[in-house]
Parts: structure tokens; C-alpha cells; sequence
């Protein structure tokens, strides 16, 4: 791979991303070695004067060591992760795909343990809030497989899509931004999907490089009690080591009273987590220009062009609607013609058919606009 290329992405991450500075404490997490790109990370943090911290992990050696764990382990994980999260001021986390399923012979209980203790106790309370962070994938033989793609032209698709102009694609998210923010009922129209909930009171966020790379989304949250209706989703989607497909989610006042797909069981068993998982936390649309079908890969394929996703679990503090989870699960729906189209309507308008938006203030935001 060409290191100028790669070069560019960690300057990108440093200093446009998460905006370090000297004296910033910077933990730099990379599951899956890819050495030369942590060493790139490292130099550009040391060249603006910040002080590099570095955790690698292998989800080979993840699976052997939480396969008997017992639940004593994942507390003292999360104790010592935690106080190791509370001293850093950045953080760049990567992992490289070697195998999209790497887990999914765990036990659902030490999945369970490892989310309810781990992952929520150190990235959602600590990370999530407390720093100023950016995650991605590093582009992998096992990445272009699961995009159908070679690995040279996956390459050139990744680095399209990871290094576009952020800068345009956020001036243009404004018109969004503002009128998501003044708006109150959404309604979500597709096949097998009628949907309804208010967004009232709640703001809109712009993710335009600062948090994914790559990025491409104005996101809010739905009001907790609001939603109602039927939400069949049409992309494939790997949790926890399993692909999911066909999920389909009915609601009432709020909360998931019914949930399918390829494994029912295995899908319910996610919801009931906690109280929280079963009512939404996000509700996003998708923009990047480049992003243009799903790869298996929740960074990307929630950033789809035409694509919304609609996300159960967690809400995050910037867009807080009252509820809190262990999971925050992003679960993409396509709506453009391709895919079997949609609409989404916004206190009675029309904003967006087909993938497209229609209103004249935000075509900006169209795969067209954002390319030229």
C-alpha cells in the first residue's frame, strides 16, 4: 500500500478529526496489528507535541480469553480500561478486518458480559463523552472479500471514500442541520415500513469527519415514547459475529413490541440487554457520495448515499433523548430506487424520495452536489 496514502489518512485523523494538540493525551487503539499505520498515528501526534499511548488487541486472542472468562474478569476489565480511558484527551481507535465472524461461536453470555461491562463502562460512559475520538477500519484483504471487490480496487474505493473534502461535505449539511432542529413530526414511508415519531426539541448533529472515518451523516433522535409503527430494514448486518438479515421491528409508544429476522431469537436476546435496548437512540440520514452499497461494514454502510439508519440502544450526550443502553446498534435502510425506494417526510413535506432530496436547500447534499 502506498504509505503517502496513508500518510495523508493520519493527518487527517490527527489533525482534522480529533484536533490534537501539544500536551494532548493521545490512546491510540489498533486491533489487529497494522503496524506501519499505528507508527504513522504515533509520528503525527509526536509532531505536534502530543504524547502517544498505544493498545493493541487481536480478536483471535479476545475470543480464547472471554470464551471461560467469568464475570469477575470483564469487571476488573473494564476497572483498569476505565482508568486508562480517564487520562487520555484523544482517541483514535482502527481496527483491521481479518475475519467479520471472529466471534461468533462466543456464548451469547460472555457476548452479553463483555457489552454490559467493557464496552458500555469504557467507551460509552468514559470515551463517548469524555474525549475527543475518531474510529475507523484500516482497509484488509477480508474487507474487499466482504465488498465482493479486489483488493486493489477496494483500495482506491477506500481511500475515495476515507479522504474526501470533509470541509464541503460539512457546509453542506447545514441546511439540514437547521431544519431538523425547527421540525417535530417524521414520518418514514418504504416497503413494508410505515413509521412515525417527533424529533421535537432535540438537535442535529453533523458527522462530517470529526468521529468516522469515513463519515457522511446528520443525525438526531427520536422523542423516547414517540415512535410507532412498522420499520423493515433491507441491508445485511454483522453483530457480534453474526449476519443478520430481513430484521424487521414493529413499535408502540416507543419501544420494540416485536422484532424478527433470520435468527428471532438470536436478535431478541440483543434487545433484552437492558430496558434501554429496546427503545431508539439515533436516527441519522446517510450522505457520503461514495459510499453507494453495503460491504458488510457498519462505518460504511451507515454512511450509504440515500440511506437512513435507525438505530436502537443508546443516545449519545450531544442528542440526548433520555435513553440509556449498553447497545447502540446502527441498522442501515436503502431507499433508493435500486433498493425498492422510500420516502421521508418531515411535518408534512416531502424532504427526500428515493434516496434524493428534493427540497431546493438541500440538494447540496445529493451524491451529484458533493462529487463536483
Amino acid at each position: 500500500m502506498e504509505d503517502q496514502r496513508l500518510r495523508k489518512l493520519a493527518q487527517l485523523l490527527v489533525n482534522y478529526s480529533t484536533k490534537v494538540h501539544a500536551g494532548d493525551r493521545v490512546l491510540i487503539e489498533n486491533s489487529n496489528l497494522e503496524s506501519d499505520f499505528v507508527r504513522l498515528l504515533i509520528e503525527e501526534v509526536h509532531a505536534i507535541g502530543g504524547l502517544a499511548f498505544i493498545s493493541l488487541r487481536d480478536r483471535r486472542i479476545e475470543r480464547t480469553l472471554f470464551m471461560d472468562a467469568p464475570e469477575e474478569q470483564f469487571d476488573l476489565q473494564a476497572e483498569f480500561e476505565s482508568a486508562r480511558m480517564d487520562k487520555m484527551d484523544v482517541y483514535i481507535g482502527f481496527t483491521s478486518v481479518r475475519n467479520s465472524f471472529a466471534w461468533q461461536d462466543l456464548p451469547a453470555s460472555k457476548i452479553e458480559l463483555y457489552n454490559s461491562h467493557v464496552w458500555k463502562k469504557v467507551h460509552i460512559d468514559r470515551r463517548i463523552p469524555h474525549t475527543r475520538w475518531v474510529v475507523l477500519r484500516y482497509p484488509s484483504a477480508a474487507m474487499a472479500q466482504n465488498a465482493g471487490m479486489s483488493e486493489d480496487a477496494f483500495e482506491k474505493f477506500y481511500f475515495d471514500v476515507c479522504t474526501m473534502d470533509y470541509e464541503k461535505m460539512s457546509r453542506a449539511m447545514d441546511p439540514l442541520v437547521e431544519l431538523l432542529q425547527k421540525s417535530d413530526r417524521v414520518k418514514i414511508i418504504g416497503p413494508e415500513t410505515d413509521l412515525e415519531f417527533s424529533i421535537r426539541g432535540l438537535p442535529a448533529i453533523k458527522c462530517d469527519g470529526t468521529m468516522n472515518i469515513p463519515d457522511g451523516e446528520v443525525y438526531t433522535a427520536p422523542v423516547r415514547d414517540s415512535v410507532n409503527g412498522i420499520l423493515s430494514y433491507n441491508t445485511p448486518n454483522e453483530k457480534d459475529g453474526f449476519k443478520f438479515e430481513n430484521i424487521v421491528f414493529e413499535f408502540k409508544d416507543g419501544k420494540i413490541v416485536q422484532a424478527r429476522a433470520n435468527d428471532t431469537e438470536r436478535i431478541n436476546k440483543i434487545l433484552d440487554i437492558d430496558d434501554g435496548a429496546r427503545y431508539l437512540g439515533e436516527f441519522s440520514f446517510g450522505i457520503n457520495p461514495y459510499i453507494t452499497r453495503p460491504i458488510l461494514e457498519t462505518l460504511f454502510d451507515e454512511k450509504i448515499a440515500g440511506s437512513l439508519h435507525i438505530t436502537p440502544g443508546n443516545s449519545y450526550d450531544d442528542c440526548f433523548n433520555g435513553n440509556r443502553s449498553a447497545l447502540h446498534w446502527d441498522i442501515v435502510l436503502l431507499q433508493d430506487k435500486a433498493s425498492g425506494g422510500g420516502e421521508v417526510w418531515i411535518d408534512g413535506r416531502l424532504i427526500r424520495k428515493d434516496g434524493l432530496f428534493v427540497l431546493p436547500e438541500l440538494k447540496g447534499l445529493n451524491p451529484e452536489a458533493l462529487k463536483s
